[in-house]
């Protein structure tokens, strides 16, 4: 762009949501930054610093979790704040994963670990698909669930999901 061109543009009132039809961007398409041929050249890492999956700040304790309801308690209020600070993840989507756990936890104790691990992979699919990255802490804590397979566990978790789903609301 020319100096003349600077000077003018400058000069022109600014205009309400972005302009130009066709998403503002030379072309129409209006694509995303930073795409070319249509594919995201960010990789998988979404474009942040470090690269990967987000790393949580902090990791539950199964065990503790089992011992102390204050404990799960404080955990599923830290899990609520940073879903409503993170992500935009919707109620419905929570009480989808809550309906599975219940499901898995009701299960006959044969097939119980084969539920946990299916609601894992489940899970993993959710936070993948809808960018759920704060409930990352929940699907490391269902693999030392299922790890452990422990009925109280399985409880415990199940009474997690419950809290976060009532917080949430």
């Amino acid at each position: 762009m020319s100096e003349a061109q600077k000077e003018q543009k400058k000069d022109r009132p600014h205009r309400e949501g972005g302009g130009r039809e066709g998403g503002g961007r030379e072309g129409g398409g209006g694509g995303g930054g930073g795409r070319e041929g249509g594919r995201d050249n960010r990789g998988r890492d979404g474009g942040r610093p470090g690269g990967g999956r987000f790393e949580s700040p902090f990791d539950i304790d199964i065990d503790k979790l089992m011992a102390d309801s204050l404990y799960l308690d404080n955990q599923a209020h830290a899990i609520v704040m940073r879903l409503r600070d993170m992500d935009s993840g919707t109620r419905s989507q929570l009480r989808r994963l809550y309906n599975s756990v219940r499901r898995a936890t009701r299960a006959p104790e044969n097939e119980r670990q084969h539920q946990f691990v299916m609601l894992r992979a489940r899970l993993a699919y959710t936070i993948a698909r809808h960018s759920l990255r704060s409930l990352d802490t929940l699907e490391k804590l269902l693999l030392q669930v299922t790890r452990k397979n422990d009925a109280k566990g399985y409880e415990r978790f199940r009474d997690l999901f419950e809290a976060i789903v009532a917080y949430n609301e």
